[in-house]
């Protein structure tokens, strides 16, 4: 089983953060997003994962071996592509078209999941979905009695269906996949200037194959600060009866509510954590009151009563500040 993860977007929505790292790379509970999306995945496979693809874009050499970390740390071998233009989701998957062979699972890297089923790698495609409230602001699929999807509708104005696509699917011929996408690419079959993964799954689905649905019991956003916050909370939540608590940490006249994830040699004095706060390596706290916020590595926080709040790698943020959305590299003080 090989997994590929488009991951080469800009992550505007998440800046300042995503200035100096992409937004896949972003811990949440102390993991690198992208790492939390292939481990759930090789959760439900009953196969071992052997390979994955990330689709990047010029992100350096670091980002790179990082990449190659994750793959290790799972057994599998990983491979690096190259998007160098957002030209829409079905032209970022081809850009691994090598890696395209046998079965496949497509994880766009900005989405994490919570299922209870095991792929059926025996089915000829999954698509992974979820009940929303709004279905307009997504790709939808309909379902008929014997649960196979009988179609694909882009952002719906009317309703028709409320099981959004998650941007998750499993292809048991990643060779069929890469001769669609490659059609799509040789015909400019193009929407609104983009190579749209819909338009191939479409095709497929003509010549007869079948989709089934993989339905998550939860799906988290990690598109935007405020987004990536509330699956922080969600993740330490799944995760509250594990020890969450480096021993290198030290916490001094401290109180740490938990669900908190807190790194290595982490220090906190003074100041009470938690709930659903995540605190990286190398961090320093003192005479603070943290509630349901990520802190990065490396950082300073003092003086502060801080909620709902994003803080970066370096950053050492002094004074009264009740929410904050702060990049790398940053000092501020009052």
């Amino acid at each position: 089983m090989k997994i590929i993860v488009p991951m080469a977007g800009m992550g505007k929505r998440m800046r300042p953060h995503t200035l100096t790292v992409p937004k896949p790379l972003i811990p949440i509970a102390g993991k690198p997003i992208v790492q939390r999306l292939v481990e759930e995945i090789a959760k439900v496979s009953d196969e071992a994962i052997d390979e994955i693809a990330f689709i990047i874009g010029d992100f350096g050499k670091e980002v790179e071996e990082r990449l190659c970390g994750i793959a290790k740390n799972i057994g599998a071998k990983a491979s690096i592509y190259y998007q160098e233009e957002a030209l829409g989701t079905a032209h970022a998957i081809y850009c691994a078209a090598p890696s395209l062979s046998d079965k496949v699972v497509v994880a766009f890297a900005d989405t994490l999941f919570k299922a209870d089923f095991v792929l059926d790698a025996e089915a000829d495609s999954v698509i992974w979905v979820q009940k929303v409230e709004d279905p307009s602001a997504f790709g939808v699929v309909k379902i008929d009695d014997e649960n196979n999807i009988t179609d694909f509708i882009e952002k719906p104005k009317n309703f028709v269906s409320d099981l959004a696509i998650i941007g998750i699917y499993y292809f048991k011929d990643g060779d069929n996949l890469r001769d669609e996408l490659e059609y799509l690419m040789k015909n400019k079959v193009l929407v609104n200037g983009e190579y749209q993964l819909t338009n191939a799954l479409e095709n497929m689905k003509n010549k007869g194959l079948s989709f089934k649905p993989g339905q998550v019991i939860e799906w988290m956003d990690c598109g935007n600060k405020d987004a990536t916050v509330h699956t922080n909370q969600r993740i330490l939540e799944y995760h509250k009866n594990d020890d969450l608590v480096c021993p290198s940490s030290s916490a001094e006249n401290s109180i740490i509510i938990p669900p908190c994830y807190i790194g290595e040699n982490v220090k906190i004095k003074n100041s009470v954590i938690g709930p659903h706060v995540s605190v990286g390596a190398n961090t320093t706290v003192s005479n603070t009151l943290v509630r349901n916020s990520i802190i990065q590595r490396n950082s300073n926080l003092e003086n502060l009563n801080l909620e709902n709040s994003m803080i970066g790698n370096y950053v050492d943020v002094q004074g009264e500040v009740s929410e904050w959305n702060v990049g790398d590299f940053a000092t501020f003080s009052k």
